[in-house]
């Protein structure tokens, strides 16, 4: 049963019933009937749905995001922010989907050769908890504007999220069907996948989780995109302004509480600077203020589950256990799931922190002895989502961007999602991409048409 649990302090917030199998015909069926109309409608219908809906979104921006901050810990300045962020992917697709879905002219064969962009159909997405707002607004803007229509199967722990984001859709007056939420466990997304009427699936989770909705999809043979965990480098060079290297860097591990899959994780410092990288970023971390995440003067809300620190404890101590040093940090006792900033220094290859993804407020440092070091330190990783670098160095900055084996590096800035720039990974953190340009092909008929 999804249950929402306030992790400021343990509380119950509220339960909720499970939709059943009827229930879930019903939304599949109502999809199915909802897509034969949707995809035919004008792109300037589309258009203005999703104006609406930015609207309702900046309308309603403080109640939102006091909801997520109620059901995920977030800072609640953070959850305002991220329903802001919503408005605007719905605002950019408005104004510059079509012209990302237009006909394209091409040479071929024939008098006229084009290809026409199509949607393909009912859409599922399978969403987290950490942004439980923009993570499914970067899917529903797109494939909305794209004629699809979604189902929404979000994380049982903010099932209240789940619910607002289906009347925020309906309050812009989205057709029936358009959108729905679906409060299901994950047992009941495979035979919901296997179902003719869905045509493919995007999922944002663990690793676990879209190893198992590729090998559901690819058995049917449908499309997928998959956005997975993360471990993202943050290297720092000599020539890096070292004031600003450390200021963004603890914002780019603690943000979201150190809850995010393109969190700075692995912080990659060259020897010359990596004494002092490291005392100004241990001295920024012991001055944070932990506490309630609804106060503006917190600096780090709760982790989200009771499991979450239980499971950051437990990579820790068995680093800890192959010769790792915790330096700073730790779980704090008391009411909450709070865990102070923390940092693991020598962190050698038998430690789990090595390989493991830390999915909360834990800083993992290396030194590295030039770039060559640290652009093999960077790449000996199973995920490659993201990753920063920092360097005023030309020859430097081309490497990095060259050799770096990721989805996106970022330079002299923290790695970030943006409407306007494609977002995705390589290697374990999943593979397509969305936002931008390609995220609204990504669910699309490229369609061949060729007149005489």
């Amino acid at each position: 049963m999804p249950k929402s649990i306030n992790p400021a302090t343990g509380d119950v917030i509220e339960d909720f019933a499970e939709h059943g199998d009827e229930a879930i015909e019903r939304a599949l069926e109502n999809a199915a009937i909802a897509y034969r109309d949707w995809r035919r409608t004008s792109f300037g219908r589309r258009s203005d749905l999703l104006v609406r809906t930015a609207d309702v979104l900046e309308r309603r921006k403080e109640e939102l995001g006091r909801i997520a901050t109620l059901e995920m810990g977030k800072r609640l300045k953070e959850a305002v922010a991220e329903v802001e962020k919503c408005a605007t992917a719905c605002r950019f697709y408005a104004e510059h989907g079509e012209a990302m879905i237009a006909d394209e002219e091409r040479p071929g064969p024939a008098a006229r050769n084009y290809v026409a962009y199509l949607p393909i159909g009912p859409v599922l997405a399978v969403m987290p908890w950490n942004f439980p707002y923009w993570q499914c607004f970067r899917f529903i803007a797109p494939a909305l504007m794209a004629g699809n229509v979604g189902l929404l199967k979000h994380a049982s722990n903010v099932s209240q999220c789940a619910l607002e984001i289906e009347k925020v859709l309906i309050e812009a007056d989205a057709p029936q069907g358009v959108f729905q939420t679906l409060l299901i466990s994950s047992k009941k997304v495979e035979p919901i996948l296997r179902d003719r009427r869905i045509r493919a699936a995007t999922l944002t989770g663990s690793e676990g989780a879209g190893s198992a909705v590729a090998a559901t999809a690819g058995s049917e043979i449908k499309t997928t995109v998959l956005e997975l965990g993360g471990s993202d480098p943050f290297i720092v060079m000599p020539s890096a302004d070292l004031a600003k290297a450390v200021e963004v860097g603890v914002t780019a591990r603690m943000q979201n509480n150190g809850q995010s899959c393109i969190a700075a994780k692995r912080f990659i410092v060259h020897e010359a600077v990596y004494d002092e990288y490291t005392a100004r970023y241990r001295e920024k971390l012991d001055a944070m203020q932990v506490g309630d995440p609804m106060d503006p003067a917190t600096d780090l809300g709760p982790v989200a589950m009771k499991s979450g620190v239980d499971d950051l404890t437990d990579q820790i101590d068995r680093s800890v256990a192959a010769g790792a040093r915790l330096t700073t940090g730790g779980a704090m006792d008391g009411k909450g799931f709070y865990f102070r900033p923390s940092m693991l220094e020598d962190v050698g290859e038998a430690a789990p922190a090595y390989r493991e993804e830390l999915f909360g407020p834990c800083a993992i440092f290396f030194k590295a002895a030039d770039i060559d070091a640290a652009i093999d330190l960077a790449n000996d990783s199973d995920f490659g989502l993201g990753g920063s670098v920092w360097t005023n160095e030309k020859s430097e900055i081309e490497r990095f961007v060259r050799e770096l084996d990721t989805g996106g590096t970022h330079v002299n800035r923290m790695t970030a999602s943006d409407p306007r720039l494609p977002f995705g990974g390589v290697k374990r953190s999943g593979y397509g991409r969305e936002l931008s340009r390609e995220g609204i092909h990504a669910f699309m008929n490229a369609k061949t048409v060729t007149v005489d």
